[in-house]
């Protein structure tokens, strides 16, 4: 043992904090009424059970998916810029983990005091950071559990020494644009004089968008059907997902990209003290992902109130990462 009773770092080990969410019966009444809607729908965060977790990493190994070959090459090439403007020595908070890759690749730019991965799909993460502890034995590092598209509000273990939020992979996208105003804004709100680095996918061909979401080998379709799955456990309902098909397409208006899962027939869909019918044909909307121009992003940085904004596109200018001041 250390001289102040702690393991010293080479037997360091990640610490875990669960925040409590919704309550099972909120979450299955939010299922509940997202289904019965006129128009039916389920929020993207249930996508992310742990094997929906799975196989979201392997869509960003698809050939069609390129946001994040583009962001690595971007945060790659422009590494010194971009540690120049987050910032060094900080404490990084990595929203949407996931499998903690792509912050783990920013240590040696960023060069973090300590590293907190957030992300919803709890078992997914607890396995993510051990493997990460392990390559960075001496890092302090913690792991959030937290639904952080409701509140950013982390626990008191993350310290209040300045912080670089980082929002790889255009996540954002998954808020409408007024949705992530609000978010920004409690971005900024939970980073006083600190910095925001994130990632932006940007408006580009339309068959090139769509196949990144309806890819060849249907990956991206397993990824949309295990949610009914998902959905199965957390409300009680029998969704059979061989009576659904899942549907990308792009809204040229709208910006976005959206995903549904369509009805192949007629099907009734039963859950405790509740179902529907859905004709065949009949849609469940699981997904939007905004697409932006540089100038509107920027726009809206500084409308959440975030100052000394920069960014770095890709040779194609499909994707950016932006750095923006607290």
């Amino acid at each position: 043992m250390s001289p102040s009773g702690s393991p010293p770092a080479a037997l360091r080990q990640p610490r875990f904090v669960e925040l409590v969410g919704a309550a099972p019966g909120e979450e299955r009444a939010t299922l509940a009424a997202g289904l019965s809607a006129a128009a039916a729908s389920i929020a993207p965060k249930f996508f992310y059970d742990a094997l929906g977790s799975r196989l979201f990493d392997a869509i960003t190994e698809l050939p069609e998916y390129t946001p994040t070959r583009s962001e690595a090459a971007i945060l790659s090439q422009h590494a010194d810029e971009i540690g120049a403007c987050a910032g060094t020595g900080r404490t990084l908070i990595d929203l949407g983990a996931g499998n903690c890759e792509k912050a783990g690749r920013l240590f040696p730019v960023l060069l973090p005091r300590r590293y907190v991965a957030v992300d919803i799909s709890v078992d997914h993460l607890r396995n993510a950071l051990r493997c990460l502890q392990r390559e960075h034995p001496a890092m302090d590092m913690i792991g959030v559990g937290l639904d952080f598209s409701a509140s950013l509000s982390l626990p008191p273990e993350v310290g209040d020494s300045p912080r670089t939020l980082f929002y790889p992979g255009s996540s954002i996208g998954n808020f409408s644009p007024d949705a992530a105003l609000g978010f920004l804004r409690r971005a900024r709100a939970g980073s006083p004089g600190g910095n925001l680095l994130i990632g932006v996918d940007l408006v580009k061909d339309r068959a090139a968008l769509e196949a990144a979401y309806d890819d060849a080998l249907g990956v991206t379709a397993a990824f949309n059907l295990n949610l009914l799955r998902h959905v199965n456990r957390q409300l009680g309902s029998d969704f059979d997902v061989r009576d659904w098909c899942h549907v990308a397409l792009f809204d040229e208006a709208e910006l976005r990209i959206e995903m549904h899962l369509e009805a192949r027939r007629g099907v009734e869909v039963r859950w405790p003290d509740g179902g529907r019918a859905f004709a065949a044909g009949e849609r469940i909307h699981t997904e939007n992902s905004y697409k932006y121009r540089v100038g509107a992003f920027d726009a809206l940085l500084r409308g959440a109130g975030f100052t000394q904004t920069r960014c770095w596109s890709d040779e194609g200018g499909g994707f950016a990462v932006f750095c923006a001041s607290a």
